[in-house]
């Protein structure tokens, strides 16, 4: 395999005689990181919690998609309260870390609602710890000509924030720039890849308390340095978004790896695949093997 990606560096570990408290994240942040890599391959299968049909898609049997998945083995799946323990039923001690998403929003239909809100499931942390989650997940979203969500994801992040402080809940911030809707209603939100935007939304979830960032990509590849730079010492994961060829998520992975991303969290380029076990084995190797492209793709088949 290659060798010539940025590799991220392993989660953080006590120092020798480094006294740790209830608060300490590290330990869970040890279980969604790979040991070798310091990477993360998070497979989200959230999507039904926001309600529109076609997030469905790929995961109608969601049962199904979550065993053919821990078959596939990726660092994490990303599930809800309600799913979670179709993800936790599996025995042994190798499946994937549980990445739990804990706010509901209706932003992404089209037409949008009149009334659009956020809103988080009660006590997030302790309900994590109740499913053995290694991380939770809030949204911060920015919707144009919508600051009132804006203000309940905000809120949103600092309950969470107080609520793992108290149970050593590592706290994964999702900062999502969306483009403005189409003034005839036809489309709902999209998501926006513009550097000026990204930067600032990121940096205010690393200064609400992030342990983890999920943020979208560039519409420059090569500019996710800045993103990388921007959040510090804290993780920064790639979204996947809409599904796409597969040279073409190969490649944007390759890019955002490159640029020094410590993962990447993807969701209908996997679920939603015709090989769903081929394509994670490929990530895989990207993330964990720094295998290229063209190496990559050979084990989709």
């Amino acid at each position: 395999m290659s060798t010539d990606h940025h590799t991220a560096l392993p989660a953080a570990r006590p120092r020798k005689g480094e006294m740790t408290t209830v608060s300490d994240v590290r330990y869970r942040l040890n279980r969604l990181f790979n040991a070798t890599s310091g990477r993360c391959l998070d497979v989200a299968i959230d999507h039904g919690f926001f309600g529109e049909r076609h997030f469905l898609n790929g995961i109608e049997d969601l049962g199904g998609a979550i065993d053919a998945l821990v078959a596939a083995a990726p660092d994490a799946i990303q599930l809800t309260q309600g799913q979670a323990p179709k993800l936790q039923a599996h025995r042994g001690k190798e499946r994937p870390a549980l990445v739990m998403r804990t706010d509901v929003a209706n932003v992404y239909g089209a037409p949008l609602p009149d009334h659009m809100f956020s809103l988080m499931i009660p006590e997030p942390a302790k309900r994590g710890v109740q499913l053995d989650a290694a991380i939770i997940v809030v949204n911060l979203l920015d919707l144009p000509g919508r600051p009132e969500v804006r203000e309940a994801c905000v809120q949103n992040v600092l309950d969470a924030k107080a609520d793992c402080e108290k149970y050593g809940m590592p706290l994964m911030i999702e900062p999502l720039v969306m483009k403005p809707v189409d003034p005839d209603g036809s489309t709902g939100y999209t998501v926006n890849g513009d550097l000026d935007l990204i930067l600032p939304i990121v940096r205010q979830a690393v200064e609400l308390g992030a342990d983890v960032i999920k943020a979208d990509p560039t519409d420059d590849p090569t500019d996710y340095h800045q993103v990388v730079r921007i959040a510090g010492n804290i993780p920064v994961l790639v979204r996947g978004g809409g599904r796409v060829p597969d040279r073409e998520l190969l490649e944007r992975t390759d890019a955002v790896l490159a640029q020094g991303a410590a993962g990447i969290v993807y969701g209908r380029n996997i679920v939603q695949h015709p090989n769903p076990a081929g394509i994670t084995r490929a990530l895989m190797a990207m993330l964990h093997e720094n295998a290229s492209v063209d190496e990559a793709e050979k084990l989709i088949a």
